[in-house]
């Protein structure tokens, strides 16, 4: 499969995503609730300016920069927390405020669940690792997360199709934000993408409190060629929505990172877009089938 079939599949998948779109929107919707405000808060006056606008965000804090030109240039160069200016020895109340909207925005990521609505859509089942603690039990025990439980392993061995060309799995890592901002758009290409290129596509499903290192307990039970693994990534502050591929040539127990590959930081305005992503995790998986390697030797093969 080459650049313009891959192209191809992504321009097909963009029209149907949009179609999609066009549709909601046209259906008939119930009217959204109206928000009461309580009482003793209704002579409240907000008189700060929403800090998470991209506006406001990028703005500096620094009172009479000697370069402000040189100062808004280097801004403009990053995401990084620059300008951000000073009261005294403490952070400015925009500052503060940014910072602290950013950490909820990375709480929320890593503390809720993947919408079950999203799951039904891309038609997958679900699975657990041996995490039974919840959330708190997968942030501090990651050894459990790269372990499937003895249901998920008979679930996998009833459900599934043994020895296909590529595996698809998604798991929710460290952000179920990135989950549902990529998922619904790399879905398609990826499918497509292995039927152009004339892969068999396994029986895909979700794996939930998921560590990367699960691949090899996925990879002893089914046994595929290449295994894909869509999973969040660790949240930055403000930054919840940044998804990782893994990929691995029959993975097994003992594999590590050495052995696998990965397309990462992969969202929308500003990462690798989903469409993309999706089309270089089947080109990887391609090379992958075609020098029977994965991770360094890969590398070293492809050379």
């Amino acid at each position: 499969m080459d650049d313009l079939q891959l192209q191809a599949i992504i321009e097909s998948v963009i029209k149907e995503i949009n179609a999609a779109k066009a549709k909601e929107t046209s259906s008939p919707s119930s009217a959204a609730p109206v928000a009461t405000t309580p009482n003793n808060l209704q002579s409240l006056i907000i008189d700060l300016n929403d800090p998470t606008t991209r506006h406001l965000r990028y703005q500096s804090s620094v009172k009479n920069p000697k370069d402000p030109e040189a100062l808004k240039a280097l801004i403009a160069s990053t995401t990084a927390r620059l300008g951000v200016g000073r009261a005294g020895p403490r952070y400015t109340t925009r500052s503060l405020l940014l910072f602290q909207g950013d950490h909820a925005v990375t709480q929320d990521a890593l503390y809720r669940d993947v919408e079950q609505k999203l799951l039904d859509d891309l038609g997958l089942f679900t699975v657990q690792t041996k995490v039974t603690g919840g959330k708190q039990e997968y942030l501090l025990r990651p050894d459990l997360g790269r372990q499937l439980n003895d249901d998920a392993k008979r679930i996998l061995n009833e459900k599934c199709a043994k020895s296909p060309n590529i595996q698809l799995v998604v798991g929710d890592g460290l952000s179920a934000a990135a989950v549902e901002a990529n998922a619904r758009e790399m879905f398609p290409v990826i499918l497509q993408g292995a039927k152009a290129a004339n892969l068999t596509m396994g029986t895909p499903f979700f794996v939930k409190f998921c560590r990367v290192g699960v691949m090899n307990d996925i990879g002893d039970l089914i046994k595929p060629d290449v295994l894909i693994l869509l999973i969040g990534e660790r949240p930055g502050l403000g930054r919840a929505e940044s998804l990782s591929a893994y990929m691995a040539f029959r993975p097994k127990a003992g594999d590590n990172d050495a052995n696998r590959d990965v397309v990462c930081n992969i969202f929308n305005n500003g990462g690798t877009n989903p469409l993309e992503g999706a089309a270089f995790t089947i080109q990887i998986a391609q090379k992958m089938m075609k020098h029977q390697a994965g991770g360094v030797k890969l590398k070293l093969a492809a050379k």
